[in-house]
């Protein structure tokens, strides 16, 4: 075993897994994951007697997901049908899911071994874990970095996703998380949550809260829209930053879209947003200095250029409406995610300090403000490149 740091405790562990999923060989390698703010990962390089072959293994954050076996079905589904849609589809633009002997795609440990059996997902020494492949020669972008090119392909991978997803009927999938995207259930429980102020923490963040109260109503615009039946709901995966896609890493083609936890009903015009949010703006979304969060309308219309390539043909024109709109309700609705946790004690999103949380909700309520002043530029933006795009595949 080549030396990197992991405990060596939780190397056997890891190896043991991999046994489970049926991996043959030897663990040669094993590294943590740090990035993203849910699960746990490991990278893992099993030798099988031929060659090294590599592979994620990642314990699921059952805090968040309470119902694992329904979200690995749902991911199931997906990959399914994606890729019974595509047959010619090349491996390095699959996401493949190990089985276990059994025939899940998941694996239950208790106290360190495994069960054939589906166990409480919050009893003590309960633990979900899954295996996929890894994608080899690629890479992927914390944040844009300002660069128009890597939104636009962004914008091409959401979309041909979405697209992809079209004709999938979204009834077959569960809420991994319930009322993920409702943004008026979470603005009530924001709200409660600023009430009990179990932490003791409200009067930190007094202003951010007013912001938030001023612009309850229009938080809530795409709920009524769902409930007077204006827009479809597709399938949708619900955390569309750029680092949830692998791009080759000599072309910057678009691979595969990752990390399909969040996949089930929802909006386009979320997924849209929550690109925007995250990626088309001058800062990252935990900036201290507030003043440099601003949104970027040329990284703007570099991901809608790359996205309305791929649905201009998909989206009613009532969805196409929507986009804009998606983009400051889902910041304002993220915006309210990370202070409420901040006021709970830090329970769901995985911080680097304590202040970490606040200075997120700062900087999102920032970038919402901004987002607001820039309404209609959105609003053209989204119109010209989709009269564009109407009618051709791809731009």
């Amino acid at each position: 075993m080549i030396k990197t740091g992991v405990d060596p405790a939780k190397e056997e562990k890891i190896a043991y897994i991999c046994r489970q999923f049926r991996i043959p060989g030897d663990m040669i390698l094993c590294r943590w994951i740090p990035n993203g703010h849910i699960n746990e990962a490991y990278y893992a390089a099993v030798y099988d007697g031929w060659e090294v072959k590599q592979y994620l293994v990642q314990k699921i954050n059952t805090y968040v997901f309470r119902e694992p076996v329904g979200m690995m079905r749902n991911i199931d589904l997906i990959t399914q049908h994606i890729m019974d849609k595509e047959k010619t589809i090349e491996k390095r633009r699959r996401l493949h899911f190990h089985h276990t002997e059994s025939g899940k795609n998941y694996l239950v440990l208790k106290d360190g071994t495994a069960v054939d059996e589906d166990l409480d997902p919050l009893a003590d020494g309960v633990e979900y874990w899954r295996l996929y492949n890894f994608i080899d020669r690629s890479v992927s972008f914390e944040t844009s970095g300002g660069n128009a090119d890597v939104l636009r392909m962004s914008g091409k991978a959401f979309g041909r996703f979405l697209q992809q997803l079209q004709d999938f009927d979204a009834g077959q999938l569960i809420e991994s998380i319930p009322h993920f995207h409702d943004t008026r259930k979470r603005l009530d429980d924001f709200f409660d949550v600023v009430r009990l102020d179990l932490m003791d923490r409200v009067k930190e963040a007094e202003p951010e809260i007013e912001l938030i109260r001023k612009y309850r109503k229009f938080g809530c615009t795409l709920c009524e829209q769902i409930d007077q039946g204006l827009l479809p709901i597709r399938v949708t995966h619900n955390d569309t930053k750029t680092n949830n896609i692998l791009f080759d890493r000599n072309t910057l083609d678009p691979l595969v879209i990752i990390d399909l936890d969040t996949c089930m009903p929802g909006l386009a015009c979320y997924d849209f947003g929550d690109t925007i949010r995250f990626a088309a703006c001058t800062a990252e979304e935990d900036e201290k200095d507030t003043g440099r969060m601003k949104l970027d309308l040329n990284l703007f219309r570099a991901y809608t250029e790359g996205y309305m390539g791929e649905l201009a043909d998909v989206l009613t024109d009532r969805e196409k409406e929507s986009l804009s709109l998606g983009a400051a309700v889902i910041t304002l609705e993220l915006s309210s995610r990370f202070l409420g946790d901040y006021l709970i004690g830090d329970k769901y999103f995985r911080i680097d300090y304590p202040e970490h949380n606040l200075v997120r909700a700062k900087a999102q309520l920032a970038l919402f403000t901004d987002m607001m002043k820039h309404m209609d530029e959105m609003k053209e933006i989204v119109a010209e490149v989709s009269a564009a795009a109407s009618g051709c595949e791809n731009l």
